[in-house]
């Protein structure tokens, strides 16, 4: 299997997308995927989260200027299987610097190219700034699939029609291979009305394209972070561990249908909206 990757994307902020970009990556390492964690949010949360600290010069960064070789910022973490290139604040300033140049939109791209061909990895997940920026789109210009995790509140739908209509702009203008893989429900509690009236809402609009296992509020998960660790390392068998151990089952089930019937097997969301809206009122 040719090297994957996932771009784990929201514009918006406090939905649990460091925690995905985490846990997700530590459970598919657990699976025996090779794994590249690439963390391209100048706050360097799935940095920490996993252990490493915030070295000066360990970002993409100088890769991204042409600068210094991708390859060699990668880093081994506690979990075997999963390998990070770090982030640092340094990263912040190639909103900057990167915008100063012509192929602004496909720097990543040509950093990370030697080590997707190298196929040294089956998945490569990048960790998305929360904002519509440079790293933002050059992201989903290097991606195959953005998963798109949601909190569970009533603000989600509107957060994934921007996320839409971000997708189908970077089809357009560069990256027709683009699709999205998959929306996740984050902050899931199974005690409200409002997280599964969220839900069916979601999954009303988007159809299969919403993944059917649910990440719930979870101490643990919040826990882990602040002790450098993957929740499979910190309660591996709390209830986070085991959603996210289901979500890694699942996704890797999606890409093996995927594999066997080709396109066929993810509808693009745009039909999923479509025929939705056709079905209301």
């Amino acid at each position: 299997m040719d090297t994957k990757v996932i771009a784990l994307a929201n514009q918006k902020g406090g939905v649990g997308k460091t925690t995905t970009a985490i846990n997700f990556s530590a459970c598919l390492a657990e699976k025996r995927k090779k794994v590249l964690l690439v963390d391209l949010d100048p706050q360097a949360n799935a940095t920490s989260g996993l252990g490493l600290e915030k070295g000066f010069g360990s970002s993409i960064f100088p890769a991204l200027l042409g600068e210094s070789d991708a390859a060699g910022l990668v880093k081994q973490t506690g979990i075997k299987n999963l390998d990070i290139i770090p982030s640092e604040l340094d990263l912040a300033g190639a909103e900057i610097a990167i915008a100063r140049r012509d192929d602004y939109l496909h720097r990543l791209k040509e950093a990370m190219a030697p080590i997707i061909d190298s196929g040294r990895y089956d998945f490569i997940v990048l960790d998305c700034p929360p904002s519509l920026g440079i790293l933002f789109m050059n992201a989903l210009n290097i991606a195959d699939e953005v998963i798109i995790p949601i909190q569970c509140e009533y603000l989600a739908l509107e957060g994934l029609g921007v996320m839409v209509d971000i997708v189908d702009q970077i089809r357009d203008a560069g990256n027709p291979e683009l699709r999205i893989g998959g929306i996740l429900m984050t902050m899931y509690n199974v005690s409200t009305n409002l997280s599964q009236q969220v839900v069916q809402e979601v999954v009303k609009h988007f159809g299969d394209r919403v993944f059917e296992t649910l990440i719930p509020r979870n101490v643990r998960l919040s826990e882990a972070p602040s002790y450098g660790k993957a929740i499979i390392e910190y309660d591996r068998h709390c209830v986070g561990a085991a959603a996210y151990r289901n979500l890694a089952k699942e996704f890797l089930k999606r890409q093996k249908k995927e594999a066997a019937f080709g396109e066929e097997a993810l509808p693009t969301l745009s039909g999923v909206m479509a025929s939705g809206s056709e079905g209301e009122g």
